[in-house]
């Protein structure tokens, strides 16, 4: 096992948050505290300036997280490849993904998988896509799902299948009984949109610009952070939305809101990212194959 204080210093410099840093170990705060005193009594030096409610590194800890991201980054890939010797199929798993991709896709991908492979320890972080990339980049996850258009250079990215898109109303909207929308019919309604830096938002807005619609000149009504939001402000008729087809299978079913496709028709790839000169583990590996073949059998 890596030195505990080493995984727990890293944390913390990773996100410059005591309190984040514990939800990330599910330790306490005050445990957290206690671990990088006693690495700064070990070094002798300061590792974290502490004023004003934030934390910064100190030069001894912008030199010690250097350190830390080899050590910890060389103790994965040993124990990744001393399981790979001895044919087993554990340990940690950490995978990221958008919301949209969390909340209505992986779930069945990651119980099938364990399923398979019941000594791996899955664990699952949620966040908007540019959150996702990020922590893939930093090596604090090993692999994300997300639905963005560009990646980060730092990324290797593999599409694994499409999604479609498509408009959100309730049954009593003026567009409810329409066959199909254009970009440009929805200037004329209130628009709930996802927040900047989703996926989605990134998808939809270049959608909106290559049909030469300015996504400034829709009626935003609001900026939601998750397709739950979105379904729930717009059942109530307030405004449209566009969503992942994968998003509203239930509302449908309870006739709580309509579906309309769009014109021309707006999918988007959803891709598998992991870093870039990384040793990439047999246990990775498999779930990534696993993790795409499933995807497209749902996306069919």
């Amino acid at each position: 096992m890596a030195d505990r204080r080493l995984q727990v210093f890293h944390a913390v410099a990773k996100q410059l948050s005591f309190t984040k840093a514990a939800e990330t170990l599910y330790m306490t705060q005050p445990a957290v505290t206690f671990q990088i005193k006693q690495l700064e009594e070990h070094f002798n030096t300061r590792l974290f300036d502490r004023g004003h409610g934030r934390i910064s590194l100190t030069p001894a800890g912008e030199l010690a997280l250097e350190y830390a991201d080899r050590i910890l980054g060389e103790y994965a890939d040993l124990e990744a490849r001393l399981a790979e010797m001895t044919g087993q199929m554990r340990g940690p798993l950490l995978v990221g993904a958008s919301i949209t991709i969390a909340e209505f896709m992986l779930p069945r991908v990651l119980g099938e998988f364990n399923a398979l492979y019941p000594h791996v320890r899955a664990r699952l972080v949620v966040g908007n896509s540019e959150t996702i990339e990020n922590r893939v980049a930093e090596h604090s996850l090993d692999l994300g799902i997300t639905e963005a258009i560009e990646h980060l250079p730092q990324l290797q990215a593999e599409t694994c299948c499409d999604d479609e898109l498509q408009v959100i109303c309730s049954p009593s909207h003026p567009l409810a009984r329409e066959s199909a929308i254009t970009p440009a019919m929805l200037r004329d309604h209130a628009f709930i949109a996802r927040e900047p830096g989703s996926g989605t938002r990134e998808v939809t807005d270049n959608y909106f610009r290559q049909a030469g619609v300015d996504p400034a000149s829709l009626k935003v009504l609001m900026e939601l952070g998750s397709p739950e939001a979105l379904k729930g402000v717009v059942s109530t008729g307030l405004g449209v939305a566009i969503v992942s087809r994968a998003s509203f299978h239930k509302e449908l079913q309870l006739q709580h809101l309509v579906a309309i496709p769009l014109l021309p028709r707006l999918t988007r790839p959803l891709s598998l990212v992991t870093p870039k000169e990384k040793f990439r583990s047999k246990l990775v590996t498999s779930f990534v194959d696993f993790a795409r073949r499933k995807l497209q059998e749902y996306a069919a």
